[in-house]
């Protein structure tokens, strides 16, 4: 019995056909994260993702700062699924975890009050003249990384190894509320043993910290940030994290929700400006990566144009222990060749 206990925590991941549903504010963010997922998807995978530009907002944000009421997030949903429909697809993968968590909440619903789903036809019909079927498959994008880990490490020029000493590379990994606490089934491992980020850094060759704030927010919630006189809750909560792993010395952090990400990251530049202190050895703080950008650099994908640079803790800290190869004059380099001016550093956080 006990060996078959596992497959409670697995969840249905469909193997081909994807609708991305882009995110807005990863795109703000993490401006190179959604690109590399749909050029690993394509050119290392060979996989069919459809990927339109009319677009926009789930309005996860709103919605769960009880500004915009469910009728509305649901009309909103309906319509990003009506364009899934026209475009002939089935399997729905939104890029950010609320709305990974959001349009579950919403086909769930749905689901249990089927005079709602009748409900959101009607008023996405009579305002846009637009219909919808709701997925066969929503996963999200670090669940096809995950299904496809192994597949990818085939094309992988580098591995999550001190290339000095030849040890893995010690890593935290944080996985967002919305993935899989509120809908435990929908996410792999459940909320009690989440391997899609661990699955990930163990494939590729690094070693996962367990430490005692693994499983803590990291104080996005979006009240505690949105509303300036909360932000201290939502600094304190990162500052819980990053002081219990700070013993165990990790590489780098990896998350999969685009607000833990940049909390992660910004916040370790918020602390070192308030009490002179970072959670590294060196002062340079903890790189913190998405998934895409840490699948990215170990298929050799060029580091700043999967936005490395964008991040407040810079990444050559790890790039040089893996022995990543990048021309550090390219750093702050636009598109369209010309040099960008560098952003001013900060007093205490080495960049």
């Amino acid at each position: 019995m006990y060996k078959n206990k596992w497959n409670d925590y697995q969840k249905e991941i469909a193997d081909d056909n994807y609708f991305y549903a882009r995110s807005c504010i990863r795109q703000t963010f993490f401006p190179g994260s959604e690109t590399a997922f749909v050029k690993m998807m394509r050119d290392e995978l060979g996989k069919d993702v459809c990927d339109v530009a009319n677009q926009h907002t789930c309005t996860g944000i709103g919605y769960h700062a009880d500004i915009i009421p469910f009728e509305t997030t649901s009309a909103v949903v309906g319509r990003l699924f009506s364009l899934m429909t026209e475009a002939g697809y089935e399997n729905y993968v939104p890029s950010c975890i609320t709305s990974f968590g959001l349009v579950v909440e919403i086909t769930e619903t749905w689901h249990h009050f089927p005079e709602l789903l009748e409900k959101t036809r009607e008023d996405l019909y009579k305002a846009t003249k637009r219909e919808f079927n709701v997925p066969k498959n929503i996963a999200h994008p670090c669940d096809i990384i995950y299904k496809f880990r192994n597949e990818l490490k085939t094309n992988m020029k580098y591995q999550l190894v001190n290339k000095e000493t030849g040890k893995p590379l010690r890593a935290v990994e944080h996985i967002g509320c919305h993935y899989a606490k509120v809908f435990p089934d929908r996410g792999i491992g459940g909320a009690e043993f989440p391997v899609v980020l661990s699955g990930m850094i163990e494939s590729w060759g690094g070693e996962v910290i367990d430490y005692p704030e693994r499983r803590h927010c990291c104080g996005f919630g979006f009240r505690n940030y949105l509303v300036q006189a909360n932000r201290g809750y939502s600094v304190s909560n990162s500052h819980k994290k990053f002081e219990s792993m700070e013993p165990y010395e990790p590489d780098f952090i990896l998350a999969n929700c685009p607000g833990c990400t940049m909390f992660l990251d910004k916040w370790q530049y918020t602390i070192a400006e308030l009490e002179n202190k970072t959670y590294d050895k060196y002062g340079k703080g903890i790189p913190v990566l998405t998934y895409e950008e840490l699948a990215g650099i170990l298929l050799g994908y060029n580091p700043w144009e999967l936005g490395l640079q964008i991040h407040q803790v810079q990444c050559e800290s790890l790039l040089d222990k893996i022995g990543i190869e990048y021309n550090a004059n390219e750093k702050f380099t636009g598109a369209s060749g010309k040099k960008i001016f560098p952003p001013e550093k900060p007093q205490n956080l080495i960049v």
